[in-house]
């Protein structure tokens, strides 16, 4: 028998009880009612990377429970937080009775199985972004939390920032006139490689099983895990699920975009197993009541306008650029944005501010959490936002322009992105 039957089978035998469980349900735990001035109990599932940075922005809350499937980065973070409970299955962290809040910072492929288990056992939620790993988790994500009334963050940090509020605040202004176009372009390239045919141990501190959650079994490798998981379509979605929701953000609330109508990807050749190291994906978005109709264009990867000027392109290896009337333009990305062509703006007098300052994005949800305040990035508007990103990496594996029917799900007359817009789970797992 080969190593890979042999691995197969200890995983198979191993995660059997606890895929069981899964089945089982959701014990109906409810959050409890918080006073402004108590400090929420907080769960966080993903303690490294990410997890780790969230976890700073939280020392200000009670960090009551740590789960992470790598018992080295789970033991570091507790010793920041000796108090907390250890865990490496995250439905037992969520089966623990006094968590008010819970926060997912881990790979996408388990956003989805994570959230909606949080979500119905009545806790708040923050989720690293993108919301989820297939279009169909992110509306599932986005319904489970509508319908227990939680509060919700997405982490697309960005939007507390004072930068975007401006740059909206200026296009809603109308200071380049109508906006019809806008291009979005990232300075990143995850994707592009190929399995090794190598099959290296499991390390002794990482539960493999538990980290594969939900996704069918593959071999371990180091270079599929830690920091890697980006570059395969298994666990993330390349650079546009990467950052999509960051820079998506910004023409989506400036113009108040939702649900294109459209997306026609342009790549190389699509590989089964990992994303494109470069994608131009073009959106079509609908009018909104007498706003007209918006084309959006996605590069990445080295990939930018072919219009630019050279010394723009310099300037900024990622941006956001809002084409206006007239030849009028706004330029941003996170911390700068400048109008163009800036002789005609000389003197331009600047709208006073309109959008109010955030208090911190992470400090919104815990506001939210204790009192039923707004935040900015609720699951209401980061589901949408989730989804729209990640139809254009479905347009590219489906090799063709794909029109969206997004009340029910469905690239239009085209089977082949089905297969692209649902999630599908190993046997034991479902949301």
């Amino acid at each position: 028998m080969n190593r890979i039957s042999i691995d197969r089978r200890r995983f198979l035998t191993s995660t059997g009880i606890a895929s069981a469980a899964l089945i089982m349900g959701v014990r109906p735990v409810r959050a409890r009612q918080i006073s402004p001035n108590e400090k929420l109990n907080i769960g966080v599932i993903g303690v490294a990377g990410q997890g780790a940075w969230n976890l700073e922005r939280l020392a200000s809350e009670n960090i009551v429970a740590l789960c992470d499937v790598d018992e080295e980065r789970r033991i570091a973070a507790a010793q920041k937080f000796p108090g907390a409970k250890l865990y490496t299955d995250f439905r037992k962290l969520i089966d623990q009775k006094d968590i008010d809040a819970i926060l997912i910072a881990t790979p996408d492929h388990t956003h989805a199985v994570a959230a909606v288990r949080a979500l119905k056992s009545g806790r708040h939620l923050y989720c690293e972004k993108p919301l989820a790993h297939t279009v169909s988790e992110a509306r599932i994500i986005t319904e489970t939390a509508r319908k227990e009334k939680r509060a919700t963050q997405l982490g697309t940090q960005v939007h507390a920032g004072q930068n975007y509020r401006r740059v909206v605040e200026l296009i809603q202004a109308g200071a380049i006139g109508v906006v019809k176009e806008v291009h979005v372009w990232v300075n990143s390239s995850w994707g592009g490689r190929q399995k090794s045919p190598e099959r290296p141990p499991v390390p002794p501190h990482l539960h493999y099983d538990f980290w594969l959650g939900p996704v069918p079994f593959q071999p371990y490798h180091p270079e599929h895990v830690h920091y890697h998981w980006r570059s395969w379509w298994a666990f993330g979605g390349g650079s546009l699920a990467d950052f999509g929701c960051h820079f998506m953000d910004l023409p989506h609330w400036a113009l108040n975009l939702r649900e294109p109508l459209s997306a026609e990807a342009e790549g190389p050749p699509v590989d089964p197993m990992s994303p494109p190291p470069w994608l131009i994906v073009r959106y079509e978005y609908p009018a909104r009541g007498a706003s007209p109709p918006v084309k959006l264009t996605w590069y990445h990867g080295g990939k930018r306008p072919e219009f630019l000027d050279p010394v723009l392109a310099k300037k900024w290896p990622g941006g956001i650029l809002f084409m206006g009337e007239k030849d009028k333009m706004l330029l941003a990305d996170y911390n700068r944005y400048v109008l163009l062509p800036e002789k005609e703006f000389e003197g331009y007098v600047r709208p006073q501010p309109t959008i109010p300052d955030s208090v911190g994005h992470h400090k919104e949800w815990i506001d939210a959490c204790k009192t039923g305040s707004a935040t900015s990035c609720s699951f209401d508007y980061s589901g949408p936002l989730t989804e729209a990103a990640l139809l254009g990496n479905v347009a590219f594996r489906a090799g063709e322009k794909i029109q969206w029917d997004a009340r029910k799900l469905k690239a239009i007359s085209c089977r082949a992105a089905d297969e692209f817009i649902q999630h599908h789970y190993r046997r034991g797992w479902r949301i």
